[in-house]
């Protein structure tokens, strides 16, 4: 009984101010609980990086017949991107520890809600009418508000819509409506694999050398805020905004509405390596094989490392910077198939578009 009661004492001493009702309501994980977990987990991670990836050769195919360049990251922004991620983090760090948590997530919240309902909605757009009766009329409107004199016209606002897309964001806000009051493990779910398709869609590597500069760099990142520091792994469980993916542990004892112990996984840790794997899919499709063979062998990488991630997790019983794991896999892989197939000039000098110099100089400044 004495060593329950000192394992009660030392749970709620490291909680850090952790409302003590709660930690003692908290059920214990099961293996069967922490494995459903952990799989839907590596699942939900899996998803968005595949369909990410081809919606991003889909647009750069779209952008390719309308000769127009799209936004990608150049060196110095990868080589700075580190440092960025570091200070951001550290600020929310500090903020967390100075102001109410309670009023900056709703601060956090409202922001999120609007970025969360424009992802959902670019998603789904594409594939709402589909689904519609075919009784809904398609009706076309456009949202217009001009500038006008003597001399000049200008479009402040020319939006063209239809009716579908209203009803489409329509869903999607109230989607948002619902998590923004009940902050459901589901709904989180829903826009944070939102975010995360959308990133891997729209953040472009230029070259594999940007590339790795940028997993290198965050490799490092995530090493130093996770061992180094509890930084990251406080403003994790602080943060309440879908940044995150989460599936219960007691699932089957406390059921979906009523669970509380929850596995979590960083979406940095699905888009970071989720962007590098998008760009192996265009390198793929550039080479004009018929067979995604860089893809598949990165994105294979990718899902041995994330369960060697959620391995070492349990033994270790212990938060992990996923990249430790994921950024060797995801880099060594290309670089050893290329080696083989003869291929590694190929992929060092491939460029997703040319850049002129003049506009390369001006993008990194």
């Amino acid at each position: 009984m004495a060593e329950v009661v000192d394992d009660i004492i030392k749970t709620l001493n490291e909680t850090n101010g952790t409302d003590t009702e709660n930690v003692l309501k908290k059920i214990p994980a099961t293996t069967e609980g922490m494995l459903i977990a952990y799989t839907s987990l590596v699942v939900m991670a899996l998803v968005p990086i595949f369909f990410g990836s081809f919606r991003s050769v889909e647009l750069q195919i779209k952008n390719k017949l309308k000769k127009e360049v799209p936004e990608s990251m150049t060196e110095k922004d990868a080589m700075m991107f580190p440092v960025i991620a570091s200070g951001a983090l550290f600020t929310l760090y500090i903020i967390f520890r100075v102001f109410s948590k309670e009023h900056i997530n709703l601060l956090v919240t409202l922001y999120f809600y609007v970025l969360g309902v424009a992802a959902l909605n670019n998603i789904l757009g594409s594939k709402f009418s589909a689904i519609l009766p075919k009784s809904i009329p398609k009706t076309k409107y456009q949202l217009q508000f001009t500038e006008s004199s003597s001399e000049k016209k200008h479009d402040w606002i020319n939006v063209k819509f239809t009716l579908h897309d209203v009803l489409c964001l329509v869903l999607c806000a109230t989607l948002g409506t619902f998590y923004l009051y009940s902050k459901h493990w589901i709904a989180n779910n829903i826009f944070g694999l939102a975010f995360a398709i959308n990133g891997i869609e729209l953040l472009h590597l230029n070259t594999i050398k940007i590339g790795c500069i940028l997993l290198c760099g965050l490799f490092v990142y995530d090493i130093f805020w996770v061992f180094g520091t509890n930084v990251m792994v406080t403003v994790a469980k602080s943060f309440d905004a879908p940044i995150k993916l989460v599936f219960p542990q007691d699932l089957l004892e406390n059921g979906i509405l009523a669970a509380k112990n929850f596995a979590m996984l960083g979406l940095g840790d699905i888009v970071i390596p989720g962007i590098f794997i998008a760009f192996m899919l265009r390198f793929d499709q550039s080479l004009k094989r018929k067979t995604n063979t860089y893809f598949n062998a990165t994105f294979l990488a990718y899902f041995l490392g994330l369960l060697t991630t959620v391995f070492v997790m349990h033994v270790f019983k212990a938060a992990q910077p996923a990249l430790l794991y994921l950024v060797p896999a995801c880099l060594i892989t290309p670089m050893l198939v290329a080696l083989v197939c003869g291929d590694l000039k190929t992929l060092f000098s491939y460029e997703d578009h040319k850049m002129e110099p003049e506009k390369a100089s001006k993008k990194s400044k």
